[in-house]
């Protein structure tokens, strides 16, 4: 079986055994790699940033209950998407769960067909997510790797500034902020100044408009 790392996993986080075995078989014949949990601390003592998949969770729990799970989630490292199935649910928790980015709250009499939809729309959202992240990561790690003197031009130019005003408030030669944008957009591989804009925008660095 490969590991959480390598494909998407279903987290099953229930304190009912019976149903968590239940549960677990059904998903295993449906050929989901499983991990099973009988409480959100043993699951989070596990959790990784390698770890990919969903989760799914029960609402009733002692100890942490299935939206203080969500909410420890969604301040990791690592937000898997949460799946409700929970014994009964009222409508002020499923909209605070929605509210908070659950991606589907069900009850454990839902048939088994909605179960295996919300499963694989909260796998695909997983890996659109986790896509995101890792070009963030990239992204930021190219920010960081500009000296401080390509960062205060780059600054300015998606401020808007054109090459001359950039030498004049910086104090340096024309030919040399020429240079600075060269290596801008050779090292971060775009085109264009929107282009540029875009990828400060994305990444927070600054806002365009921010004083220098």
């Amino acid at each position: 079986m490969n590991s959480p790392a390598e494909s998407n996993t279903i987290f099953v986080v229930d304190d009912d055994e019976s149903f968590l075995k239940s549960v677990t078989r059904f998903l295993r014949a449906a050929g989901y790699p499983v991990q099973a949990f009988e409480s959100a601390e043993k699951f989070l003592e596990q959790i990784a940033p390698g770890m990919s998949g969903c989760v799914l969770a029960d609402l009733q729990m002692p100890g942490l209950n299935g939206l203080e799970l969500q909410a420890a989630l969604a301040k990791s490292t690592n937000p898997l998407p949460v799946v409700f199935l929970s014994a009964q649910g009222d409508i002020p928790t499923t909209v605070q769960a929605m509210r908070h980015g659950a991606e589907d709250f069900l009850t454990k009499l839902t048939p088994k067909e909605k179960l295996l939809e919300a499963i694989k729309r909260a796998l695909a959202r997983n890996t659109q997510e986790r896509a995101g992240r890792e070009r963030g990561r990239v992204l930021r790690e190219k920010f960081a790797a500009l000296s401080p003197r390509e960062l205060e031009v780059l600054a300015h130019v998606v401020r808007g500034k054109l090459n001359k005003q950039i030498a004049v408030e910086l104090g340096i030669n024309l030919r040399t902020v020429k240079l600075h944008r060269t290596n801008l957009t050779r090292r971060l591989q775009v085109q264009s100044v929107a282009e540029l804009t875009r990828l400060v925008a994305e990444t927070g660095l600054f806002k365009p408009d921010q004083n220098l």
